[in-house]
């Protein structure tokens, strides 16, 4: 167990049992950081506040709903949401969803989904502004053991997307999403460029042709 300090340091992984991570997040001081446990070591992280970091994630978001709309694809998707194995492992991704068949499974009702009697989501994606390192090391560890099908990547300083199929507790680059039928991964990238120049709606008109033709 280790010993906190009045002041926890952040984004970092520290090494402690699962209760002392409990107890460290709900804590009431901790209501505005991110949580997650894996392999016997916890990490809080402090919560984005960066405009770039906001503006992609809504934008990512918008792109996959409008791309499911457009395709008649189901979805549920999660903004922040906690998956949790007791006494294993806790994520909170930035975004995560629930696709095709498996969308009617989304749980509803709960603060914290536990892994052992609900299902995981098909796609986590994490926006990453300056925790790339980790989100392409231990996180995609934890999210290969959780046995998510999709993991996407938003690095939000190169304005890159990292995607991978998940499969047998391994992953690979992947350009096109498999979760999401003929999503290209290029196409949310191109939209992210073009937030630098245009408004929203604009990159909206400019998504739902891409995704008609």
């Amino acid at each position: 167990m280790i010993q906190l300090q009045e002041k926890l340091i952040t984004n970092t992984w520290m090494k402690t049992d699962w209760d002392t991570y409990i107890n460290t997040i709900e804590s009431p001081d901790r209501e505005n950081n991110k949580s997650y446990y894996y392999n016997g070591y916890m990490r809080i992280e402090d919560m984005p506040t960066g405009a770039n970091h906001s503006r992609y994630h809504l934008l990512v978001a918008n792109a996959i709903n409008l791309f499911c709309t457009i395709g008649g694809i189901a979805i549920n998707g999660f903004d922040n949401c906690t998956y949790r194995k007791i006494g294993i492992r806790e994520c909170q991704p930035d975004l995560s969803y629930y696709c095709g068949e498996k969308a009617r499974l989304a749980p509803v009702s709960t603060s914290v989904i536990n892994s052992d009697e609900q299902a995981t989501p098909d796609l986590v994606i994490e926006i990453s502004n300056t925790t790339i390192n980790d989100d392409l090391g231990a996180k995609r560890f934890l999210y290969e053991e959780m046995g998510i099908s999709e993991y996407w990547i938003v690095d939000v300083q190169n304005t890159l997307i990292y995607a991978f199929e998940i499969i047998d507790r391994g992953s690979r680059r992947i350009d096109t999403s498999l979760v999401l039928p003929q999503l290209s991964i290029d196409t949310i990238t191109r939209a992210l460029n073009l937030s630098k120049e245009q408004d929203q709606s604009q990159i909206g008109k400019w998504l739902m042709s891409e995704f008609q033709n």
